[in-house]
């Protein structure tokens, strides 16, 4: 009988990251047993659910107050439920507001936690940084600039890379991928993702559209694709795009599969379009230009600022390739910022400025290199480590 491990995800991005992990710890040993919170991908790989990922799903923090009832009932339920299976480690990947919280009840019981991907700390709440320290015994981190921030704070920490660079290729082969999803190999592709959440969707869906009409006047034989992550979000965005005439527009909706669909579109493109978040990583790790965007309501502004106690980020970017590089390599449009006109400029220059797309390529290389550890074996190291020191 392997060991027991209970882990929680909350977001597509975290249940594809678990579960490379998962693997990276099924190699060491094939009799593991894993429970908890996850996704289609988690589940793929062998975790037997207690609550479906989607029971988590919330979409900013009007939604969270909706949901509030039921979100309680789900982290006392498996709060119970995890404190009397007593796994010899619990890993928390990503959903920070529900895993630090668990994590801090479940070390208290003797449960030994390993927090998977760190809070944004470093541009949003670094008070937060006593909860960890209350609630974690082990920080795996994906960017090197983290290390140095939890050890400072004196919290074992491990920095472990990101596991999407080992998934995407060292050379992307563009043609291969626009076969794959039925483009034209010789005409040129825009990417446009719109995001993940249903908010994201209807804040940039209509702009973004809206853009590339203008594109298009520009560039007749210009391919758009969008993937949208599952089937309710393809319908938003086609409900979104009704009395929007747009040609050469190329819709995908996402299933489980080895290769996602939106990593075919990523590959496939030679620029994107998209809002801010882990899709900006996974453009910068195919080497390609990009433009990023993103809205908030202002009372989700507000809210934000209240929550957080700041007016404003830490840093001065909020795409993570900009971040990681310390730079705005790549532009990014914001709020008001976010109009169809302001979006085609800085478009056009990724599609056509050949010396800037070249000096964006280089960093992202440059950023790949960096990123592109064996994540699972690492990331599975230490929690191997705790599960079996435990």
């Amino acid at each position: 009988m392997g060991y027991k491990i209970s882990m929680v995800a909350g977001e597509p991005s975290g249940d594809l990251l678990a579960s490379r992990v998962m693997q990276g710890l099924i190699a060491r040993d094939a009799k593991l047993q894993f429970n908890g919170i996850g996704g289609p991908y988690m589940q793929a790989s062998g975790l037997q659910l207690n609550y479906p990922m989607d029971a988590l799903s919330v979409f900013g923090y009007i939604d969270a107050l909706k949901q509030l009832p039921r979100l309680i009932s789900i982290y006392h339920n498996f709060k119970k439920q995890t404190i009397a299976g007593r796994p010899d480690v619990f890993v928390g990947v990503d959903a920070p507001d529900f895993n630090l919280r668990l994590e801090e009840q479940l070390k208290k019981s003797g449960i030994p936690t390993v927090q998977f991907v760190s809070p944004s700390i470093w541009a949003w709440r670094y008070q937060r940084i006593e909860q960890i320290r209350r609630a974690v015994d082990h920080m795996l981190v994906l960017f090197p600039f983290e290390v140095e921030l939890y050890e400072k704070e004196g919290i074992p920490v491990t920095y472990v890379g990101h596991p999407l660079a080992q998934q995407i290729p060292a050379e992307p082969d563009a043609r291969a991928a626009r076969l794959r999803l039925g483009l034209d190999p010789d005409k040129p592709v825009l990417a446009i993702l719109p995001g993940s959440r249903k908010s994201e969707i209807n804040a940039l869906s209509k702009v973004f559209l809206e853009t590339a009409q203008k594109l298009h006047q520009k560039y007749p034989d210009l391919q758009f694709i969008v993937p949208l992550v599952n089937e309710a979000r393809k319908q938003q965005f086609m409900e979104i795009s009704k009395g929007i005439e747009l040609a050469n527009l190329h819709l995908y909706s996402q299933a489980v599969s080895e290769q996602p669909i939106s990593r075919d579109v990523m590959e496939a493109c030679d620029a994107a379009l998209l809002a801010s978040g882990t899709a900006s990583l996974e453009m910068a790790l195919y080497k390609k230009p990009m433009v990023i965007a993103y809205i908030l309501s202002p009372l989700m502004v507000k809210i934000m600022a209240w929550k957080s106690g700041q007016s404003a980020p830490l840093l001065p970017w909020i795409g993570l390739p900009n971040i990681l590089l310390r730079e705005f390599a790549v532009p990014e449009h914001l709020q008001e910022e976010v109009t169809p006109d302001k979006l085609m400029a800085s478009c056009v220059r990724a599609l056509e400025d050949r010396e800037y797309i070249q000096e964006v390529q280089t960093k992202f290389q440059t950023l790949y290199t960096t990123l592109a550890v064996d994540t699972p074996r690492l990331a599975a190291e230490q929690i191997w480590r705790i599960a079996s020191t435990k």
